[in-house]
């Protein structure tokens, strides 16, 4: 689902201020009329028109981590490959 931008939320949040009606503000914002009827009701609410927190599955990795995954994936794109032969290999040597 595709979000404001923060400057579209900015411009629209401008557009209310300066009195025009939401269904005209949100022709020119270009979104729906219920995206800036919630926009505006939220910045009535809570003073801040910054993006809400979402939930999901907490993260396992940094944001570090992620680059340094991706990197070394480019590298050497057959790297979990041969980690997994490695442990298949240490497996039959263990058993």
């Amino acid at each position: 689902m595709p979000s404001l931008s923060e400057v579209d939320r900015h411009r629209a949040l401008g557009l209310l201020q300066a009195g025009l009606p939401i269904s005209e503000d949100s022709l020119r914002v270009n979104v729906n009329r219920t995206t800036v009827f919630r926009l505006g009701q939220r910045v009535h609410e809570t003073d801040t028109a910054s993006n809400w927190l979402r939930s999901g599955r907490p993260r396992c990795t940094t944001q570090r981590q992620d680059r340094d995954l991706v990197r070394n994936h480019k590298n050497n794109s057959f790297f979990q490959l041969q980690l997994h032969r490695v442990r298949q290999e240490e497996e039959i040597i263990n058993l």
